[in-house]
């Protein structure tokens, strides 16, 4: 008898569609959801025993949300770093 192929775990496909939405409508908040859920959906995946898969999923949710994250940072200091330029140069 052939057992039933393991399912997806919700917790990754949550992360990876909130990863994406990081990049495009939800920045900060789709960047953080995607980071929460993919860690929580690599556990749930580790202690299913092989009933769940969406390891892959979940750690690309987390790729794409620590790099949106980032490169907020970037910009925002990139941002501050240009005003303070500014304010020398009219100074």
């Amino acid at each position: 008898m052939h057992s039933p192929p393991p399912q997806s775990s919700t917790l990754a496909i949550v992360s990876l569609i909130f990863g994406i939405l990081a990049w495009t409508f939800l920045p900060l908040i789709g960047a953080i959801v995607a980071i929460i859920t993919g860690h929580l959906a690599r556990n749930e995946i580790r202690q299913s025993g092989g009933e769940l898969q969406g390891d892959g999923l979940a750690v690309a949710g987390l790729i794409l949300g620590y790099v949106s994250i980032l490169i907020g940072i970037l910009v925002v200091m990139a941002f501050i770093f240009g005003i303070g330029i500014l304010a020398f140069l009219a100074s």
